[in-house]
């Protein structure tokens, strides 16, 4: 099978820049390694193909003679300079050497970049979650509440170094300060922590005796937090650098503080908002009238209802909601009716009652209305 162009395995142009055709191959590594591809067959012998193709090309003088004459320039010894007897190796090139130049580009550092000797294996704390539960009241009005946090705090007896009297931790000779260490394994290049330093990069030859080198110690820590007006269930509010401090001196993770709102015993929410849910008299609801119902602020309205009004009925109060969160505006509370039927009544209320019903023949409007289908449907049954 003819050999692809080197251009094309790559997926660059001709006229590609060294930093175009690094790219090129980084991004086919990325997309071919087999690591990544364990269900496709092919993919090993494209990541050989590209490996192959980069080999070339991130060299002038072998790019050189594969732009003159392309891929007869490494067939029979052909051209020179390079490798030993004239050739360019065949084409199959040196996959450490060629993949070593984009391994920390593919993978990275995780502790915190390329190493170098000597350099802080400082690392950055763990983000912490704390939940909050308030009242639906200061969820309406917002509050200034002290938390206790659990947390991991710099270590004031050595200033977060991790070594006794503030000494300079020194670099690790295993990885040479990288956190990180390679063994070749046949066709692959593995990398894994440092088993000297953990990852760190240093070595400390006298830990502090309080955080017993980490740099950090355990602590209960009080912070100020402010809730807007507006939060509801599972609105989640950061506060940059307020989680566990970093190890040796790193930066402090973030607290991440999400709150629950209590179910209230008056008002249902849904967004910016209320329901209430309030019983009204028999007499009130056929006669109409007015009531004083609550709102969520603590105040009262009074609300008027209108004659012949029946249990399910909903009137909105502009404005008594709760305020939105971002943004301006309020919203409003609806109150719905529950028309209440009288009980333990006495002897003489149970009389005036049938008298009532005796006289309220065309007073039911829904009940006639109902009924009415259902003689319709009994008779179309019958037919």
């Amino acid at each position: 099978m003819a050999k692809r162009d080197y251009y094309e395995v790559l997926g660059v142009s001709k006229g590609a820049s060294a930093d175009e055709i690094k790219k090129g191959y980084r991004k086919k590594a990325k997309e071919l390694h087999p690591d990544r591809n364990a269900d496709n067959p092919e993919a090993e012998s494209k990541f050989k193909e590209a490996n192959e193709a980069y080999e070339v090309l991130k060299d002038a003088d072998k790019k050189a003679a594969y732009d003159r004459f392309g891929h007869a320039a490494f067939e029979n010894g052909m051209g020179g300079g390079g490798h030993p007897g004239g050739g360019f190796g065949g084409g199959q090139g040196d996959f450490s050497s060629a993949f070593s130049d984009v391994f920390d580009d593919l993978f990275g550092d995780i502790m915190g970049g390329r190493g170098g000797g000597g350099r802080s294996r400082a690392s950055r704390g763990s983000d912490l979650r704390y939940n909050l539960r308030i009242s639906l009241e200061d969820a309406y009005a917002g509050l200034q509440k002290t938390i206790k946090v659990p947390t991991s705090v710099t270590c004031d007896g050595c200033d977060g170094s991790g070594a006794e009297g503030g000494a300079e931790p020194t670099t690790c000779p295993t990885c040479s300060g990288r956190g990180k260490v390679r063994a070749q394994q046949g066709f692959f290049t593995v990398e894994r922590t440092c088993p000297t330093c953990q990852g760190l990069g240093q070595n400390i030859k006298n830990p502090c005796h309080k955080c017993g080198g980490a740099g950090r110690t355990e602590t209960d820590r009080s912070l100020s937090v402010n809730i807007p007006a507006g939060v509801e269930t599972g609105t989640r509010i950061r506060l940059a650098g307020e989680g566990e401090a970093g190890l040796r001196g790193g930066p402090a993770g973030d607290l991440y503080i999400f709150i629950e709102v209590d179910n209230h015993r008056l008002f249902q929410r849904d967004g910016i908002q209320l329901f209430c849910r309030v019983p009204v008299s028999m007499t009130t609801a056929a006669l109409g009238g007015d009531i004083e119902v609550p709102t969520i602020d603590g105040g009262r309205s009074r609300v008027k209802i209108p004659a012949g009004s029946q249990s399910g009925r909903q009137m909105r109060l502009r404005g008594k909601g709760m305020p939105a969160l971002r943004g301006s505006g309020t919203g409003d509370m609806f109150i719905e009716m529950a028309v209440e039927t009288p009980v333990n009544l006495t002897a003489r209320q149970k009389e005036l009652l049938r008298s009532f019903e005796e006289e309220s023949s065309d007073n039911n409007p829904e009940s006639s209305s109902f009924f009415s289908s259902v003689k319709s449907f009994w008779d179309s049954m019958k037919s």
